[in-house]
Formats: C-alpha cells, structure tokens, sequence
C-alpha cells in the first residue's frame, strides 16, 4: 500500500511537473517581443533606449543653425509630448530674435547670399516657400545670368532644358505662362550648383537632362521638375535643401511630394521622420506601403527614439499591438539575433504545448490496471503542432492579414493620346484576404470545439478500455460508438454552415476562411480519433478475442 501510494505521488507530481513546465514555456514563448511579419513596441523600446529624441534632434539642427528644418521637428516634438520641446522652442525664438531676415530662408546659407543678399530683412517674419522668391522676372534673370558662367556640366544641361518646347503639363519656359517651369528650372539648377543633391540624385538628375536635351523634349525630367514645384510650394530654402540630401533618387523626391499633397496635415512628422532617420527614401516607402496606419506606427517609434525608427524603416513592417506581456530582457537578444529569436519563441511553443498534452495525458488518461498499452494518449507531436501553429498565428497578427490598401498609394497619371472610351481595361487591383479580429476569434472558436470533441473521443474510449468485460464486447461497444466519433464532422459542418447563415444575414464579416475551417478542423479531428486511437484499439480487442475463442476451443 505504501508502494503503490508512492507511485501515485511521483505520477501526480511529474503530472504537475509537465502542466507547469508547458505552462511556462508558452507563457515565455508568448512573452519573446519577436515577431515575424510585425516588430513589437517592447522591441521598439528597446531599440530607442539611450537614443537622441526628436527634440534633442532639433536642437542639434539648430546648432547648426538649421532654423527651417528645427520648427518642423518642434511641431512633431509637441505632437508627441516630448519633454525636451520647451527647450527646443526657447532655442528657436532666440535665434529669431538674433537674425529675423533669415527667419524666411530657413537659415543662413553662405551660397545664397551674394545672389539674394539674405541679411538684408524683407518683412517676412514666417517660413516662406523659397519659389516665392523666384516670383518676379527680375529675380528669375540675375539667378539665370549667375548660373549660366558655372563651369558645371550638371547645371548646364539643366539650363538647356529651358529652351525645349515640347512638354506635357508645363508650358515651355521660354512662352508666355512658361514662369512656373523657368523658376522650377532655375531651382534645380540652383541645388545642383550649391551641392544641396545627394550624390545618387544627382547623377540620375543629370543624366535625365542630358537625355532630354539629346531627345527635345523633357520626358522623365517633367515628372521631376512637377514634384519640385509641389515641394518648393511648400518648403523654405533650407528645408528643401535637407530633404534633398537624404533623398536617393527622383522616385523618393516624387513621393514625397505626393505625400506632401494627399498628406499636408503630417507635413511636419513626413518631414522630421525623413531627417530624424537620415534616409528619406524608406521613410517614403513604408508610409507608401502603410498608408494612415503606417504614420501611427511612425509616430510611436518617433516617440522611442532615433533607434526605434531606424529599426521600424529598416525592417519595414507595420507595428503589432497584439495585446501581452512582454520579457523587456529578451529585447536586447532580439535586437541582435532576430531570427534566432524567433525561432527560440516558436520552440518554446511547440515545446510548451507538447508538455501541457504530456501533463493532461497523465492526469486524464492514466493506465488503468491491467488494461495493456492500448490506452489513448495525448502526448502526440501532430496535436502539439496544431496547438504551437495556433500560439503563432495567434502572436503573429500580420501573418495571415494581408496590410489594408494605403491611402497614400501613389496613382499614375498618364495624358491621353487617343480616344478610349469604348475600351473597358481588366481591373488589375490586387486581391486581399484581411484577417480581422472576429475572423480570428472564429477560428480559435471552432478550433477549441473540436478540442474539446476529441478530448470526449478519447475518454469514452478510456472508458471502453476501462470496463471489466470481455474483448469481444468492447469490441461491440466501440462500433456503438461510431456516431461518436464521427461528432467531430458533424461539429465541422454545422459550424460551417452556421457562419455562413450569419454572414449571408450581415451578422458577421463575410470570410469564407473562417467558415471553412470549422470543416477543415472536424475532419482533422475525426482523422486523429479514428486513424490514431480506434483503429489500433480495435486491433487489439480483435486480437484478444480471437486469443480468447482459440482458448476456449482448447
């Protein structure tokens, strides 16, 4: 008696060992803030941790007496609350109150000015788009005759461009209504001569002035002088001219400027986001790419710091706010090694729900004496593998969601040639298939439904297997309980039907996904219950009985 008591506490005990140690392992798992298709806000706290913040950045632009590009930072600094703000805006109005006549320009810029003689006060006490100072003829002719003695081949074949008159959306600069092109000429002649282009940019820029001037006609130049035009509305001298050093190529200054138009409420967090990150061109596509969800999750790593936006733009996926904890110290490792990161946290599933179907098995399906090894089990690798992929896909909400179409998607624009209005183009706008919370929850709902229909599957089988009665009747007990087991399609199918009835009333969202996987987890139920635990346990009650029939004959 003290023997077999003994048993039962080592088996009760390792039977919590296992749940606890499952427990543990999922609950780590969960914790890792590493995630696939999606970075976690604990890893982008971790990345921003001891880095600049957006006001601390725009004190260092005003150092450098960067004054334009420091009032933008200043108006995102205030929209995230960034305590370093009042600082930021003491330093500002301080540099005012010292030089008034640059406040227009955005700064000083020693290039500029013999041209416009920036000390001198002109009455503007705002930030004032710098094309409004190629307004007047006057200007537009000294900027001309200054340009026209650089020695650079850049700045020549952009000037050349001028007398071309074969345009599409601007009039030629030499005709009448042709001020707009000039002066955006003349801009970017002007940039290109100060060396306000970065290296990339300028080649391309050159290189798209040659080949219109060799063509007669602007061509892709056009595109570029349009985008220009859009930002030179916009912004003052300096700002222009930082944003154009970290922009890589015409396509980055070309969505920018869209941004600047279907966006011009953000304007100030585009443009800090740009700086801040020191690469125009990723800020560019991740908003692009997101659209209005993509500059909330901007906005949160602008928040963390320099580190966490370089982070967000370097991995370029949106910013996952599943709800959880979160283990702050496997951050740094996650930073480091992300990869083995997440492999460590899928692992940890995978692990965690083997030892919780290990604990469960002990403590519903012990081996009830005499019965032989023909019990069911849980413990199976295939059913730790449904229960790890359901944790994944439960912490990895990108993983199945396709991104919601941007708002900021950029829309080409081409003139009409010819008459196509009896042509109807096949529609080529991709196909989604959004995972919505409610589709989730439908799935995590079928799917613990058919759990719990093979958990019943196999206690009557324990059951079966349990009662004092001979091979044969068993045997005739498990075929009475065929409808049993078949209860995992029939669950499948009315719950398939269910959320169909409701989605065709408008009660839920339509989703076939969600539908359909209430069948497809029936028939992964019924396979697991027949092929795994009463086929092989009919085996053996046959086998027994017929040891028994040869038996009796004896």
């Amino acid at each position: 008696m003290c023997a077999s008591a003994q048993v039962r506490r080592i088996s009760a005990f390792a039977v919590c060992a296992w749940l606890l140690a499952g427990a543990a392992l999922l609950l780590g798992a969960w914790a890792l803030p590493v995630n696939l298709k999606s970075v976690s806000p604990a890893l982008l706290r971790a990345a921003g941790a001891g880095t600049p913040s957006v006001a601390a950045f725009g004190r260092d632009l005003m150092e450098n007496e960067k004054l334009g590009p420091s009032e933008l930072v200043l108006a995102t600094a205030r929209s995230l609350e960034d305590p370093r703000a009042p600082a930021l805006a003491d330093a500002i109005a301080r540099y005012k109150a010292q030089q008034p006549e640059l406040v227009a320009w955005g700064g000083w810029d020693p290039f500029l000015d013999p041209l416009f003689n920036l000390h001198e006060n002109k009455g503007r006490a705002a930030s004032t788009p710098v094309l409004t100072f190629f307004n007047t003829a006057q200007a537009r002719d000294a900027l001309r005759a200054y340009l026209s003695n650089s020695r650079s081949p850049g700045v020549q074949a952009l000037l050349r461009t001028r007398t071309l008159t074969s345009t599409g959306r601007f009039v030629p600069a030499t005709l009448p209504g042709g001020q707009p092109l000039d002066a955006v000429i003349l801009l970017s002649a002007l940039l290109y001569q100060g060396d306000h282009l970065s290296a990339p940019l300028q080649r391309e820029l050159r290189g798209l002035a040659d080949t219109a001037a060799t063509r007669g006609d602007l061509g892709e130049l056009e595109a570029f002088d349009l985008d220009l035009l859009s930002l030179g509305q916009r912004l003052d001298w300096i700002q222009l001219c930082e944003l154009l050093r970290r922009a890589d190529s015409t396509r980055t200054v070309g969505e920018y400027a869209h941004l600047a138009r279907v966006a011009p409420g953000e304007l100030p967090f585009i443009y800090t986001a740009a700086l801040f990150s020191d690469s125009a061109d990723r800020v560019a596509s991740y908003l692009i790419q997101f659209g209005k969800a993509g500059i909330e999750d901007l906005r949160l790593a602008l928040s963390d710091g320099q580190g966490a936006v370089t982070l967000l733009l370097l991995r370029q996926v949106p910013v996952s706010r599943t709800p959880g904890p979160a283990l702050g110290a496997a951050a740094a490792f996650g930073l480091l090694h992300p990869r083995i990161a997440l492999v460590v946290k899928w692992l940890g599933f995978l692990c965690g729900a083997f030892c919780l179907l290990r604990g469960l098995d002990g403590a519903l399906f012990a081996r009830a004496p005499g019965t032989g090894p023909a019990l069911p089990h849980l413990q199976g690798g295939v059913l730790a593998l449904l229960i790890a992929g359901m944790f994944v896909l439960g912490s990895e909400p990108f993983l199945l969601k396709a991104a919601p179409p941007s708002e900021f998607r950029l829309h080409l624009n081409l003139p009409i040639l010819s008459n196509f209005a009896q042509v109807t183009p096949a529609s080529s706008a991709p196909t989604s298939f959004p995972m919505e919370k409610s589709t989730l929850l439908s799935i995590g709902i079928f799917a613990a439904l058919q759990v719990a229909m093979y958990l019943v599957c196999l206690l009557k089988i324990r059951e079966v297997a349990s009662a004092e009665v001979m091979p044969l009747v068993k045997l005739k007990l498990m075929e009475n309980e065929e409808n049993l087991f078949d209860g995992g399609l029939y669950i499948g199918i009315a719950g398939t039907a269910t959320a169909l009835v409701l989605q065709v009333l408008g009660l839920i969202q339509g989703n076939l996904l969600a539908a359909y996987s209430s069948n497809l987890f029936g028939i992964i139920c019924v396979a697991l219950v027949k092929i795994r635990h009463v086929r092989p346990y009919k085996r053996v009650l046959i086998l027994q009985s017929q040891a028994e029939t040869k038996v009796v004959a004896a």
